[in-house]
């Protein structure tokens, strides 16, 4: 196993293929492995709870807009798109 696979896995997708979704899926692996790496820091000592929850935050919204610019869970027609 290479060090980027050990330290960055990534499980198969299995909802419905799209792309988007494919890449919603790889933003949201990305999520919770950097919340993984705040939390082991806060919990370690090395950054404050605040220092932590303003990167998760960061991190939670970085997540939010990629999901409005794929437009997951959108309703929209191609129609309505323009």
């Amino acid at each position: 196993m290479d060090k980027d696979s050990f330290l960055y896995p990534r499980s198969s997708y299995y909802g419905e293929f799209t792309p988007e979704n494919l890449v919603f899926n790889a933003n949201l692996q990305q999520f919770s492995q950097q919340i993984g790496y705040i939390t082991g820091l806060q919990t370690g000592g090395k950054i404050s709870s605040e220092e932590a929850y303003q990167k998760i935050k960061l991190a939670y919204k970085q997540l939010k807009y990629s999901k409005k610019q794929l437009r997951i869970g959108s309703n929209l027609s191609e129609n309505d798109m323009g």
